[in-house]
């Protein structure tokens, strides 16, 4: 105490504006230590006035007690920063280039880009709704409040409060700013709109020499901006961005997202692939030049190669697949704010759970009870709507069948301040569960039995709470067992008071040991005529029992490489215990997502107070609560939990790996085909070859690339055991080892397939010849879809009709392809010419029948070969041997 007195007496020396450079986390420490007058005498240091009204003066200090927001980025600015992509930027580029060059006839590349510009007006407004946690934090302070100034009481604007005004509190008000309280009675303060946690926290006016920059609760003294409150006076100590709250608003302000998986792995794609299509403009212009060829066309050729390289609808597919899946997550009780962040929970490997009401059910319930004289109850059933039994020795106990254990429950339903109503609990989880044990045995009404003529609340200082009745004037008490025992001078044996010896407070330690290793709560319970004198009565053991399926979830997630880290503020002993039961080992008091992020852990991290908001904003993903979680949480989190289910995490990051799957899926047939279709027009024009497709049979190829069956891809059904594979590492570029292997694979199917074909046919280049190549390039890109429908699993596993958009699609794009054939209107346009098994009547010999002939049946030849091999792509060693080469792992 000295050293606080000594440190006053150095704030007395100092001016004004010295006191005002402490910060406020220091000023707060400082006023919590010291005692309410020199608190007052802290505070009332006179201020330089200038001639200045007396708030005014401190005002050109601290400002005004609002928090400034900075100005707003305009709407525009979101809507271009959607096209910051490198993909994005490089579709745009090649779009951009093909109608400088008049190149209408890659209107696809046009065409996609005005379909994102739609999509990019959508996710600027997803992301505009979504930015709205710092003006949350604005609607939890009252905007007027009740202030004693110069000995008035004057009615004033929150915002014109002062370091130094004295703030009267009524029942419901919230506190306008950061208060030392000096006169309470009976005060408690509900700071879960700060902490998340319902417990109405009871407040005192001492001091608190010991206090540290520790938990918020622990801070007696202090009633919070935002809080509700019942009653009291206080002195305002912080206003504005000075308060707790302020703080709060000035680190969520300072703290930006971080980018996501997938973002970071479309960023390394669009790069790979502007480097691949401006190598190869260099190789074509160089080996063009080298051939003697104008540079002008060289360049032409080189730039729609590029462009055709250019995967134009993954943009689209990644933005609806991951819409998809927000849909889908809804349906599982979880609302997605933001799209990528779906995917980014398919790489979650660390998740940092609340226990309270996430991974238990935030409903306290008894489950043991212990009498003074040795019996050991049980007690089943969970919740408030008095389902279940209290069971001795196997039999049910009710009413007032065991007059040892009645007395304790009539204990705890009389000395209690909450109610159940409609299965609802209004106040203390802890007293709910005593009402609750008490509609098991039929004893609720005994409360109405009692007149209360006095009562000693509880608070987190005594630890006790008492209450005397008219009933012939006894004392009831419940509380702490440390704290109760010392008012106990007998204890009750089977209807007989006998001396409390030191026996029997060893056999009360160890049962209470006993109770404490199994997780739960203990309560002692006392009563008596005298507060001095009373008869100990028993012990009660209550716990927060777990959600239904939550160790199975956990199991799942631990065995699948994802670490669970369970957060509470409860004792060592009970965390163990409680963690055990979902088979934790891993338990935080404090820990924060910045340290985990810092050895390369992707966190997803969950909370419900404004305390956590930061936490969550920093976190790869945040996770806020639907049902206890404050506005300000679920403003700043990525995801809501519609019923605080844990479970529910465990089905969002099932689907983001789904999802990230299917995005996959789409990049090696999107690859693969652009592989393939690049391949066919490179080597026609180094080779000298005539085209064997002309530029609107390409165009058609590029549509069925970008169009339905690629689409498709992006809603095959998550498998059903991908929960159970270990996350991705989110350094892995999308473009893989394996990925490349099987669309270097894919593609040399399509184009040794498609040159065969080509081959067999006459030297002199037909419509008809090409309308023969086309189709199989065609036909063959839609097997090269079916098997891109999983990267382990064959088609058969799968089931042909599980993804029936898939199904839809390809059908649809065959029968595209047989009105580009055989619809006279769009024969002209793509050159095609009628294929028939007969064929065609010409003015040639018989002999050119014979050859068409042939030549259609050994396509259809190749088309059973193609599908056999498609059957049997993952099994390397038919396919390396089919190519004769030596066989090698995927």
């Amino acid at each position: 105490m000295s050293q606080i007195v000594s440190r006053f007496s150095l704030i007395c020396q100092l001016n004004q504006t010295r006191l005002l450079s402490l910060n406020s986390i220091k000023t707060l420490l400082l006023l919590i230590k010291l005692s309410k007058q020199f608190v007052f005498l802290c505070l009332c240091i006179s201020f330089p006035t200038d001639n200045l009204p007396p708030a005014i003066s401190p005002r050109n200090y601290h400002g005004w007690n609002e928090f400034d927001i900075n100005e707003e980025e305009p709407l525009w600015k979101k809507y271009i920063s959607q096209f910051k992509d490198p993909l994005i930027l490089l579709l745009l580029a090649s779009a951009v280039i093909s109608v400088l060059m008049h190149q209408f006839d890659d209107a696809i590349s046009i065409t996609v880009v005005l379909i994102y510009i739609f999509f990019g007006v959508c996710a600027c407004l997803q992301e505009y709704r979504s930015e709205k946690s710092l003006e949350e934090l604005g609607k939890l302070v009252p905007p007027e409040c009740h202030c004693i100034r110069e000995g008035n009481l004057e009615h004033l604007l929150a915002r014109e409060l002062v370091p130094g005004d004295t703030v009267c509190l009524s029942v419901g008000e919230r506190v306008p700013a950061d208060l030392r309280l000096f006169e309470a009675t009976d005060l408690s303060v509900d700071e879960s709109s700060l902490t998340g946690e319902t417990t109405p926290c009871s407040k005192s006016t001492s001091h608190q020499p010991s206090a540290t920059n520790g938990d918020i609760a622990s801070r007696s003294n202090i009633a919070f901006m935002g809080t509700l409150v019942r009653c009291g006076r206080g002195i305002v100590i912080g206003t504005g961005e000075n308060s707790e709250f302020g703080e709060v608003f000035k680190m969520m302000q300072a703290e930006e997202a971080p980018k996501t998986p997938l973002q970071k792995s479309m960023d390394l794609l669009g790069k790979q692939l502007s480097l691949y299509s401006f190598g190869i403009i260099g190789v074509i212009m160089l080996v063009g030049w080298l051939q003697g060829k104008r540079i002008l066309d060289m360049f032409t050729i080189g730039v729609s190669l590029a462009v055709a390289a250019i995967p134009e609808g993954l943009p689209i597919v990644v933005t609806v697949t991951l819409a998809l899946g927000v849909m889908r997550m809804v349906k599982k009780r979880a609302i997605v704010k933001k799209l990528p962040i779906v995917e980014t929970l398919g790489c979650c490997n660390v998740i940092c759970s609340d226990k309270t009401g996430t991974l238990t059910k935030n409903e306290m319930t008894v489950t043991q009870l212990f009498t003074s004289d040795g019996l050991h109850a049980e007690v089943t059933g969970v919740g408030y709507n008095g389902a279940g039994e209290v069971l001795l020795d196997g039999e049910t106990i009710h009413g007032f069948s065991c007059p040892s254990v009645s007395r304790i429950v009539e204990v705890g339903c009389v000395c209690n301040d909450s109610i159940i109503r409609s299965h609802t609990l209004l106040g203390r989880p802890t007293e709910g569960a005593l009402i609750a044990l008490a509609m098991k045995m039929g004893l609720e009404s005994i409360q109405q039995e009692y007149v209360r003529v006095e009562e000693h609340p509880f608070t987190s200082e005594q630890k006790w709470m008492s209450v005397r009745c008219d009933k012939a004037g006894v004392y009831f008490m419940k509380g702490a067992y440390e704290q109760v025992i010392r008012f106990c001078s007998s204890y009750n044996s089977r209807g007989t008071t006998l001396s409390l010896n030191h026996q029997q407070r060893e056999l009360y330690q160890q049962q209470i040991s006993y109770m404490g290793s199994a997780g739960l709560r203990v309560l002692a319970f006392a009563s008596g005529s005298e507060m001095g004198n009373l008869t100990f009565l028993g012990l009660v053991g209550m716990i927060d029992p777990p959600r239904s399926g939550v160790k199975e979830a956990v199991g799942t997630l631990i065995s699948s490489g994802v670490a669970i880290k369970m957060i509470t503020g409860d004792s060592q002993e009970t965390a163990v215990s409680i963690g055990g039961g979902f088979e934790l080992f891993y338990f935080c008091f404090y820990v924060g997502p910045v340290s985990l992020q810092n050895i390369g852990a992707v966190v997803a991290m969950t909370g419900d107070g404004v305390n956590d908001a930061v936490a969550l904003k920093a976190a790869d993903i945040g996770v806020a609560m639907g049902q206890t979680g404050t506005d300000v949480c679920k403003e700043a989190a990525d995801m809501i939990l519609v019923d605080d289910d844990f479970q529910t995490i465990m089905s969002a990051i099932e689907e983001g790996k789904g999802i990230y799957n299917n995005i996959k899926n789409f990049v090696r047939f999107q690859l693969s085909t652009s592989i393939a279709a690049l391949t066919l027009i490179s080597l026609a024009t180094l080779m000298n070859f005539p085209n064997p497709l002309n530029a609107m049979q390409i165009l058609w190829i590029n549509i069925i690339m970008d169009g339905p069956p690629a689409q498709s891809l992006g809603v095959e059904p998550v498998d059903r055991d991908v929960i159970r594979k270990p996350p991705r590492n989110v350094r892995d570029s999308i473009i893989t080892r394996s990925l490349i292997i099987k669309v270097l694979v894919s593609a040399l199917i399509i184009v040794c397939g498609t040159l065969f074909v080509f081959w067999r046919e006459d030297n002199v280049i037909t419509p008809r010849d090409t309308t023969m190549t086309f189709t199989c390039f065609v036909f063959f890109d839609m097997f090269n879809a079916l098997s891109s429908r999983s990267q382990t699993r064959l088609v058969h596993e799968m089931g042909l009709c599980s993804n029936r958009t898939f199904c839809y699609a390809v059908l649809a794009s065959i029968m595209g392809q047989l009105l580009v054939i055989y619809f006279p209107p769009l024969q002209s346009i793509f050159q095609t010419e009628s294929l028939s098994i007969f064929g065609e009547k010409r003015e040639h010999d018989n002999s050119s029948k014979v050859q068409t002939l042939r030549s259609l049946t050994e396509q259809e030849n190749f088309y059973v070969l193609c599908f056999c091999l498609y059957l049997c792509r993952h099994s390397p060693n038919r396919i390396y041997l089919l190519f004769g080469q030596t066989c090698c792992s995927w």
